[in-house]
């Protein structure tokens, strides 16, 4: 529904939910991401968050088409480490498809990319339906399993410098996810220990404890910022929990490998 408590937002939301803008918006995003190639944020006031989020859903429709696949979404901002690191306080949600999977123990190549960084997660497999407003029983009760995650972010706006609708807008910075083996999903996952390392220097130690105070908060946040969309988390779908620690840029050549406690590990290798 139209916002209407300030006169410069009506404004904003009038500019930004033109059709053709949003269209264009999409459109320069997606190029952006499909070629690797830096781009200017947004102009302050081009775009609220609601706007941001139709640029987003018709940049990921653009690949779609390309014959890409959804595939499930993932979390922003869930981490006190994340939300310093940005200078933002609000949780985001992004998109996933089938063209964003790295295999696990595979190789990526920086010249796909703009200015990539990798962020360790939880990812969850969703069993049943969630969406709007859920609790922890009921979020515990549609999980299918749990794994060890790496997200890899990448924002395309130049010197990794946005505003947040910006990066709402740029699909919340999602490119690329390496997922471990799925374990079952009664796992107590409250308080794991997290352990990143790159070229085996451990580099970041976080908890799971870190998303949210609880994975499981992450997504009591899903099905309801998906229900706002008018969506729902549907059975097979991925979930990435947001991120435990602070993000790390990626240089060629490097091992990346995540190691959490009681769920294993998964890894991935950069290009020379």
């Amino acid at each position: 529904m139209p916002d209407k408590k300030t006169p410069e937002r009506n404004k904003a939301r009038r500019k930004g939910t033109d059709p053709k803008d949003i269209q264009a918006m999409a459109e320069r995003v997606d190029e952006a991401a499909r070629q690797g190639q830096a781009i200017d944020q947004f102009a302050a006031g081009t775009l609220n968050v609601s706007d941001a989020y139709a640029v987003q859903a018709a940049s990921v429709e653009r690949r779609l088409r390309r014959g890409e696949a959804p595939i499930g979404i993932k979390l922003g901002f869930t981490s006190r480490a994340k939300m310093v690191q940005m200078g933002v306080e609000d949780l985001i949600w992004g998109r996933l498809t089938d063209a964003m999977l790295v295999e696990e123990g595979g190789q990526i190549d920086l010249d796909a990319y703009v200015h990539p960084r990798v962020e360790p997660e939880l990812a969850f497999l969703i069993e049943k339906p969630l969406t709007g407003l859920v609790t922890l029983p009921q979020v515990q009760a549609a999980i299918g399993a749990v794994a060890p995650a790496m997200e890899i972010i990448d924002s395309r706006y130049r010197d990794f410098k946005f505003d947040l609708p910006s990066v709402v807008a740029d699909n919340a910075s999602s490119s690329g996810l390496v997922l471990g083996a799925w374990r079952r999903a009664d796992l107590d996952i409250a308080n794991l220990g997290m352990v990143m390392s790159l070229d085996g220097e451990v580099r970041q130690v976080g908890s799971s404890a870190a998303i949210l105070g609880h994975p499981l908060r992450a997504l009591v946040a899903a099905a309801r910022l998906v229900g706002e969309a008018g969506l729902s988390l549907r059975p097979g779908d991925v979930v990435l929990a947001g991120a435990a620690t602070a993000a790390e840029p990626l240089r060629r050549g490097q091992h990346v490998e995540l190691r959490v406690q009681h769920l294993g590990g998964a890894e991935f290798q950069v290009a020379g």
